[in-house]
């Protein structure tokens, strides 16, 4: 079972995503705007990029049985669609489950 590590966090959880799905931890919101003006919480956008922690294993292919392997890994920073994933909160880690095509681009 594969262990995700939350970025800048000693909390792990033991949780292995199927198939071409990934586990992405959000980004925070921004809490003031570039200004400098504190932003009431719901004014706050929700952020549609993260940090990828754990990966699955990828699609299995019906034809010869095999896995694609996916083009995301872990720790990769990620940009995803505004509706994509499931949020789930596990020992107090808010996390989105998604699959591979949910995400948009890859950060370098």
């Amino acid at each position: 079972m594969a262990t995700a590590t939350a970025p800048r966090s000693k909390t792990k959880i033991n949780i292995r995503p199927l198939g071409d799905r990934v586990i992405v931890k959000r980004d925070e919101a921004e809490e003031r705007t570039e200004a400098g003006i504190y932003l009431p919480e719901r004014a706050k956008d929700t952020p549609k990029s993260g940090v990828v922690l754990a990966v699955g294993d990828g699609a299995l292919n019906t034809d010869t049985g095999e896995r694609i392997p996916l083009d995301i890994k872990k720790n990769d920073r990620v940009i995803f669609s505004s509706y994509a994933g499931t949020e789930i909160k596990l020992d107090g880690l808010e996390v989105l489950i998604m699959g591979e095509d949910d995400i948009l681009a890859v950060v370098d």
